[in-house]
């Protein structure tokens, strides 16, 4: 396959503040070898990554412009009409939409969360690409090491991700599988238990069956409940699928270490996932929002 000449680039706007340097962190740290990169050109970091529409290939390059608030996209790929599709899938991963002020000063009335909120007010929740691709990125990165969980998905990629080719973005050279190639895949070869690559199909084949599988339902508990049907998914899995590819701003997986662990009290007593979800309770309708925090704590303190 081969990403054309075809070009256009768009500006996406936000509210400010915005919290570029976390965000670029933690796509930088998931970079899946092929299917993303993160540079810096023109003193201006990039994020570029493939993207399939229909059946054609492309790339997309998203630069942080603060001086006027602004991403600016640069979409390469032969179908035009993939344009507004990719936009709109930018504005969910970069969560350009939030009204971060206003979370803000929701959460702060708690004491734990109000100096995490003063550290870092314009931190947003990042998103999925795509919601398949981000449950499979879930359920690889269970119980292991954030860097394990990226060598997994390039692994994943390499076995039955597609080609894509662009001159100006030579880094990127594949695209992630779709639903379809990793129900036919032999995952064999991929490092993990039997019973997560059991998983993963399970995943796949539930995606082929419901084409809208990862979109939001009424409630986050509906959403979470559906999810959790699958084979192999709990919880854990069910609400961070939620948060990052749902985009439930309510999502809160509790049990989540780096969630406890942000939450530890000043001796380093952490709460149980338990009263961690009780305390949440103060926090909706912006639990995810709440986790980003207390992840970004967690972070700081490694």
């Amino acid at each position: 396959m081969r990403v054309v000449a075809h070009h256009l680039t768009a500006w996406l706007a936000y509210r400010p503040p915005y919290d570029w340097p976390a965000m670029r962190a933690f796509f930088a740290a998931r970079a899946i070898d092929g299917v993303e990169h993160v540079d810096r050109v023109g003193g201006r970091d990039r994020y570029v990554r493939s993207f399939v529409h229909g059946d054609t290939p492309g790339t997309v390059a998203i630069v942080h412009v603060p001086a006027r608030a602004r991403l600016a996209v640069t979409i390469r790929c032969a179908d035009r009409a993939a344009v507004p599709a990719v936009l709109a899938r930018v504005r969910r991963v970069f969560d350009t939409g939030a009204d971060v002020a206003a979370i803000a000063a929701h959460l702060a009335h708690d004491d734990l969360l109000a100096p995490l909120v003063a550290r870092r007010p314009g931190l947003r929740v990042p998103g999925g690409w795509d919601g398949f691709e981000l449950a499979m990125r879930a359920v690889l990165g269970q119980q292991v090491t954030v860097e394990a969980a990226r060598r997994l998905a390039g692994q994943l990629v390499r076995l039955c991700g597609g080609a894509v080719a662009d001159p100006d973005h030579p880094a990127v050279t594949r695209t992630f599988p779709r639903s379809a190639d990793v129900a036919a895949a032999d995952l064999s070869s991929l490092g993990m238990p039997g019973a997560r690559k059991r998983t993963l199909i399970a995943i796949a084949e539930a995606a082929l069956a419901e084409p809208r599988l990862f979109e939001p339902l009424a409630t986050i508990e509906a959403t979470v409940a559906r999810l959790c049907t699958i084979r192999g998914v709990g919880a854990w899995t069910a609400h961070y699928i939620a948060l990052r590819a749902a985009r439930e701003p309510d999502a809160f997986p509790a049990s989540d270490i780096g969630l406890l662990r942000g939450a530890a009290g000043p001796d380093g007593a952490r709460p149980t996932p338990d009263a961690l979800a009780a305390r949440a309770e103060r926090w909706r309708p912006w639990r995810a929002y709440a986790a980003q925090h207390l992840w970004a704590a967690d972070a700081e303190r490694a």
